[in-house]
């Protein structure tokens, strides 16, 4: 493959370990690498953006060495994706990772995924762009990942990525020759109970801690051909899962399925 441009983000910070290993598993097969991502540990915050406060970037090439270019961002990961494009990059990127996350971006979780919003503002820029997370919060071997990442980002530029297309690469806590295979995957349905932890600080002020539990994992659930494994399912087979994504969450479901809906004694049609 030709080198390509490619912008790396993420939502762990700019010194995490599973940033570092996919921009040098990407410089390593020649491409031309750029790092903007959060100045600190950004998880979580979803697709947020910054608006009352400046941002600031800062370059941070030293963290990464092998001629990778990196700027640390005091912004959200959508932040750093949208500035990286718009202002910090000379030339727009051919491709957008995100990750590789210390942790899994499973099912609905997503919508919470800072990893995932970095790699949608890249899809919303009209880039193909994938998230790329580790399912486990306290696997660190992240070498073997990168590769299969850019294994299946450049596989996927060769087919031919389809506008509007983000891919969500989950991949499961083992060395890649101890996985199964690849497969597509469609989004499980995650719901918790958000059972928040009560304290008290030394002022005597109450504060609370989210400690949301998992109540149930709905494998029948969410859009996409009923023989397609969820991502949930796929992972729990130690096996690496590929979901399709994109910006559009307009309603699926039949016409006849919706409320009727009355306003001022008119029905909404």
């Amino acid at each position: 493959m030709a080198p390509l441009r490619i912008l790396i983000s993420n939502d762990d910070g700019i010194f995490a370990d599973g940033i570092k290993a996919l921009a040098l598993a990407a410089a390593t097969r020649g491409h031309q690498v750029a790092v903007v991502c959060p100045d600190k540990e950004r998880s979580a915050t979803g697709h947020g953006i910054t608006l009352q406060h400046p941002i600031r970037a800062e370059r941070a090439d030293q963290l990464f060495g092998q001629g990778i270019t990196a700027w640390a961002c005091s912004g959200t990961p959508a932040d750093c994706v949208k500035l990286a494009i718009c202002e910090l990059l000379e030339t727009p990127p051919d491709l957008v990772l995100s990750g590789i996350n210390h942790g899994p971006n499973l099912g609905t979780d997503i919508f919470c995924s800072g990893t995932v919003a970095a790699a949608l503002e890249g899809t919303l820029e009209g880039r193909p762009a994938m998230a790329v997370s580790s399912a486990c919060f306290k696997w660190r071997e992240f070498e073997g990942a990168a590769v299969l990442a850019m294994d299946t980002a450049e596989s996927a530029l060769r087919e031919g990525w389809p506008s509007n297309l983000l891919l969500n690469l989950n991949l499961p806590p083992c060395k890649p020759e101890t996985m199964g295979p690849m497969r597509w995957t469609r989004l499980s349905i995650r719901r918790y109970r958000e059972q928040f932890s009560p304290r008290t600080d030394p002022q005597g002020r109450s504060y609370y801690w989210l400690a949301g539990k998992l109540v149930e994992d709905l494998k029948s659930g969410g859009d996409g051909p009923r023989d397609w494994p969820t991502d949930v399912a796929q992972i729990g087979s130690n096996s690496p899962s590929l979901t399709p994504i994109e910006p559009e969450l307009f309603w699926r479901g039949s016409l006849s399925g919706l409320p009727q809906v009355e306003i001022d004694g008119q029905r909404v049609r």
